[in-house]
């Protein structure tokens, strides 16, 4: 699709569903895979999926009124890169007490924690964010 699809709220909330449906099973998993009991790795899966809507609504919103004041139009590689990573860095601290709390680890074992589940992200979300966007369209900021 080559021009604005799908916008609005209706594209940010069809977005975040679809994201973190795949965001709590891949986050249960990643952590039951690390030897975590999966009545924890759940929980701190789903409040780090609302943590993610939260911050992904907020972010987003900031994310798209900068772009729409941009000269460039589209998303390229950087500009996918950088919401990538500037959306991944605010969501870890978020969530590095989370883990903590929930997990009953220490701050370094957050962390370390962390920055597993955020590898493994960023790729998740430069490729979510290029799938939606295949699929529904550009937002009207990027077309």
């Amino acid at each position: 699709m080559n021009g604005p699809g799908l916008q609005g709220l209706r594209r940010r909330v069809l977005y975040v569903t679809l994201f973190e449906v795949g965001a709590i099973a891949a986050n249960s998993l990643i952590m039951r895979a690390l030897g975590h009991p999966l009545p924890a790795a759940g929980a701190v899966a789903v409040a780090a999926s609302v943590a993610a809507v939260l911050w992904n609504m907020v972010f987003n919103t900031l994310f798209e009124r900068w772009e729409a004041r941009q000269t460039t139009r589209g998303r390229s590689f950087a500009r996918r890169a950088a919401h990538a990573v500037l959306f991944e860095g605010g969501l870890t601290l978020l969530l590095v007490p989370v883990m903590m709390l929930l997990l009953q680890i220490s701050f370094w074992h957050a962390v370390s924690l962390e920055v597993g589940l955020i590898a493994f992200f960023l790729v998740y979300t430069y490729l979510m964010n290029w799938a939606f966007d295949a699929v529904f369209g550009l937002p009207a900021s990027a077309a």
